[in-house]
């Protein structure tokens, strides 16, 4: 199967990127202004984009602080649904590197590459952010087509 992967070095500690990547209000400001849930393992997070349903509803998986944050798509786009979302936290040279993956996905379809886009725009947001720039979470994210978000 097919996964979208990434890998950006951010120069800030590894807690601040974790808390980012594993607590709603970091999710925020990292991904898109409205998150619902509860990032416990077991329980889910709903994100929500243009609509008043949610884009994606991710089960969280694992929490492993200062390490790993994993999710598993339960509802959403049907390609989404089954995947699994990882964020792996490393430091390296004086950062912390994000190995990004977006993993199980059944084919490599166009809305694949476009969610490879976004993701990407996505993280470079995230090192902006915790860098001392501007996060670019949703709706104040980059535009990548016009056809899809």
């Amino acid at each position: 199967m097919p996964d979208i992967r990434h890998r950006v070095g951010i120069a800030a500690p590894r807690h601040r990127v974790y808390e980012t990547l594993a607590t709603k209000e970091g999710l925020t400001d990292f991904w898109t202004a409205h998150v619902e849930g509860d990032s416990v393992v077991g329980r889910t997070l709903s994100f929500f984009f243009t609509s008043p349903n949610p884009a994606a509803v991710m089960e969280v998986v694992e929490l492993s602080p200062e390490e790993r944050v994993q999710w598993r798509c339960v509802e959403g786009p049907p390609e989404w649904v089954g995947t699994t979302v990882t964020f792996a936290l490393k430091d390296t040279a004086g950062e912390t590197v994000v190995l990004f993956t977006h993993a199980d996905w059944r084919e490599p379809i166009e809305f694949m590459h476009h969610c490879s886009t976004r993701w990407a725009t996505f993280l470079i947001g995230l090192r902006s952010g915790l860098e001392g720039g501007a996060f670019t979470a949703f709706p104040d994210d980059t535009k990548v087509s016009s056809s899809w978000r």
